[in-house]
């Protein structure tokens, strides 16, 4: 088969990306693959191409709502229909309708917490199940930097089906991380395609500040002279708000993204930012994940991310098309403290966990009523409580949501032991990010050595340390001026024209 004719048939595409072709000839060998590629270089290619060319349906398996329904519509723009997305957005009907006609559909991209009813698994392993895609599968690893507990539970699924040949695939996974993969998704015989993580294309600057409000100062200058469209990083929905009222006063298109927010305002505010309605998003990392916008100029984290992984993955947002982009990191001593508190909030402290476990064990059954009152009483945020359920299913307290008797001591030492495994995971990975912040040395280089790679040749806009200028970056009119290093203030232009008049 042409590979390549069925690229241009179905995508436009004269040639295929790095790494594509190899990961899509694995896959319709029907060999199990794990293959790691940079974001923004096409993954998605990897699996809706097979897909199309496959004889029987493709399962496609995302952590997000507006990842989910951004490629279903991006397919169905291609003029690819016979695509669906089952989420929590369908109503009752909307999803008896999808059911009904289930076996018509190409491929069916759904939430791993879809795949735990039983009448939607009866349903697939009656039907031919050509491949099986996990995307984000990093979200698989308790190590890597966005666990999701139900994507463990795919492997359970694989087998109901049969395992048809299984395509995981992320941008961001270390060798530890990796191996917890193949492990978890209990797969034999796994092609593995890794392919380098550096985005050449995207300079790297970091910058150190001793005041707090130095930093905002520095936002709204540095946002007034870059040339957009751009996404602004913060660690807390109250500032990416504040952050959006401050940049709207100097007149930019703007607006705020978090998990506080509706799905319908997320939604709308994802597709504003796509149709360049808006051309500045200030964002948690609830943003950013399956966006598929490819003319992000710049990215700016506001605080540091919690790990490596994250920044190369948020970083990776800008430049998919290629061309010259950057990121901006901040940092003051006080994101120390700030990021501290982060991981602290992710653990249950013990005096918690006996009290939970104690209540549970009074219990015949978990309903989702109960759930929702211990998250509530103990201010346990959605995504701690499924890790902690996720536990006490891993240590057999808790089966089909049935509480089952055992020596509570046991249960809970081995909680507590997790959490402070975990919290010491958690810091040794901030560490390493906040000695990366503080070197003196190549930051691409760096990154490279954290992945187990080797940087070949620098770019000629690298980093910081190696030196380059941003004035490149900036808006385009800026360029213009006859004089490089006297770039005038557009009020100084305008009062001069009116002084004309």
């Amino acid at each position: 088969m042409d590979l390549s004719k069925a690229l241009n048939r179905w995508f436009g595409y004269q040639t295929f990306r790095e790494g594509q072709k190899e990961i899509i000839t694995s896959i319709m060998n029907e060999q199990h693959v794990l293959a790691m590629l940079p974001t923004g270089t096409g993954k998605s290619i990897c699996y809706q191409l097979p897909a199309l060319l496959a004889d029987g349906v493709t399962i496609i398996v995302s952590p997000l709502l507006s990842l989910m329904e951004n490629q279903v519509q991006e397919l169905k723009t291609l003029g690819i229909k016979n695509v669906v997305a089952i989420n929590s957005f369908l109503n009752y009907d909307e999803k008896n309708e999808i059911f009904r006609k289930l076996s018509t559909y190409k491929m069916i991209y759904l939430s791993p917490e879809m795949l735990q009813s039983e009448r939607l698994i009866a349903r697939l392993m009656s039907m031919k199940v050509s491949y099986f895609i996990i995307d984000e599968a990093h979200c698989i690893s308790q190590w890597g930097h966005d666990f999701r507990p139900d994507y463990i539970r795919l492997s359970h699924v694989i087998a109901q089906l049969n395992f048809p040949p299984t395509l995981a695939i992320t941008a961001t996974a270390t060798e530890e991380v990796r191996k917890d993969i193949i492990q978890l998704l209990h797969l034999r015989d796994v092609k593995e395609h890794i392919y380098s993580v550096d985005r050449r294309n995207i300079a790297l600057r970091i910058e150190e500040f001793s005041e707090p409000d130095d930093k905002w100062k520095r936002l709204i200058n540095l946002v007034e002279k870059l040339e957009g469209p751009g996404m602004i990083y913060f660690s807390s929905r109250k500032s990416a708000e504040r952050a959006t009222r401050l940049l709207q006063q100097q007149g930019q298109q703007v607006s705020y993204y978090h998990g506080g927010m509706t799905n319908n305002d997320r939604m709308l505010i994802q597709q504003q930012f796509m149709q360049n309605q808006l051309s500045i998003i200030c964002c948690t990392n609830a943003f950013g994940m399956g966006i598929n916008k490819n003319n992000i100029r710049y990215i700016i984290h506001f605080h540091p991310p919690k790990q490596m992984e994250s920044y190369l993955q948020e970083i990776g947002r800008a430049g998919r098309d290629r061309k010259k982009s950057i990121s901006y990191l901040f940092y003051s001593s006080e994101d120390k403290h700030l990021t501290h508190r982060f991981i602290d909030i992710e653990q249950i402290e013990e005096v918690v966990i006996k009290r939970i476990v104690g209540l549970l064990s009074e219990q015949k059954t978990i309903t989702t009523q109960l759930e929702e009152s211990l998250q509530a009483q103990f201010n346990l945020s959605e995504s701690t409580w499924r890790v902690f359920k996720y536990l006490l299913e891993k240590f057999q307290f808790i089966e089909n949501n049935q509480v089952k008797k055992l020596e509570l001591n046991l249960l809970i030492d081995g909680l507590i032991k997790h959490y402070q495994n975990r919290r010491m995971k958690r810091m040794k990975q901030w560490e390493y990010f906040e000695d990366f912040m503080n070197t003196r040395t190549c930051r691409r280089e760096a990154i490279l050595e954290f992945f187990t790679e080797t940087l070949k040749d620098k770019p000629e806009e690298c980093c910081d340390i190696c030196g380059f200028s941003d004035r490149r970056f900036w808006k385009r009119e800026r360029n213009h001026v006859l004089n490089a290093d006297k770039v005038q203030d557009w009020q100084q232009l305008l009062k001069k024209k009116l002084l004309q008049v």
